[in-house]
């Protein structure tokens, strides 16, 4: 797979934050670690920005 720029869309406890991201795009279901936190990928998507091509991946806890 190619390296591409993305979004996550990242739950904490203070609620959900979005962070930019590059490099392979994690698929649905896999486990990602965010500044030492394990989330699951819950779905991937358009992005919630405005014209904004980026595909958004959504974390939930794990």
């Amino acid at each position: 797979m190619r390296d591409e720029r993305y979004l996550l869309y990242v739950w904490k406890t203070s609620g959900y934050e979005l962070e930019e991201c590059s490099g392979e795009l994690p698929q649905l279901g896999s486990i990602v670690n965010v500044q030492g936190v394990s989330l699951m990928v819950s779905k991937i998507a358009a992005s919630p920005l405005p014209n904004d091509p980026r595909p958004c991946v959504y974390l939930q806890p794990a």
